[in-house]
């Protein structure tokens, strides 16, 4: 009876471990995808990893009064379009503002930068003090392989070293496409070019 009594108690208490390992997993796997692009500086991205098929980059049917060239930011979506000719637009899959952190309005591209520099505003240094004051462009650089600037606002689109986080509610504030495809929109969209950020 003893040892029966024993192996349940084993049971159980092995039972309480797994469940208690699985959560830990889960809670560090959610951790990881509602990380800051900014709390990783200096991973270099793995451009073999694709991202889901739903944010893959395509032309796709859109009907929007906005001129053609514009770009047009679906929060909800995590999707960015660029507006084609015929009801078209070039999409791209983003990841976007985590809670907190995300805006709407209407914005220009200021300027465009290939492998830009780095350096944290000073409102995010407040919040992660433990980020670097400046970073280098390169592969490691958290903005990726190119960045449009938004007005004279904090916020730009750019690449991402990290582009697991496609899809996700990630960022400060910005939107992020996986390199290749930031490469592409850059070499799309002039100075100047209206961008409009829907809720």
């Amino acid at each position: 009876m003893k040892r029966i009594w024993f192996s349940c108690l084993l049971a159980v208490a092995a039972g309480v471990i797994a469940a208690t390992a699985h959560a830990q997993y889960s809670a560090l796997r959610d951790y990881e995808i509602t990380l800051d692009v900014d709390d990783e500086p200096g991973r270099v991205a793995d451009e073999r990893y694709e991202v889901d098929e739903k944010y893959q980059r395509r032309v796709v049917f859109y009907r929007t009064t906005e001129p053609v060239g514009t770009i047009i930011v679906e929060t909800r979506e995590r999707m960015l379009y660029l507006v084609l000719p015929d009801n078209r637009a070039m999409r791209y899959g983003i990841g976007v503002g985590r809670d907190g952190f995300r805006w709407k309005g209407l914005q220009k591209i200021a300027r465009k930068a290939e492998w830009p520099d780095w350096r944290p505003p000073a409102e995010m240094i407040e919040r992660q003090p433990y980020l670097p004051r400046f970073m280098a462009g390169g592969a490691g650089n958290p903005l990726g392989a190119r960045a449009m600037y938004l007005g004279n606002t904090v916020y730009r689109i750019h690449g991402t070293n990290q582009p697991h986080t496609i899809g996700h509610a990630v960022s400060s504030g910005c939107f992020r496409l996986v390199n290749a495809d930031v490469i592409d929109l850059y070499e799309r969209v002039p100075v100047g070019t209206r961008v409009v950020v829907q809720p």
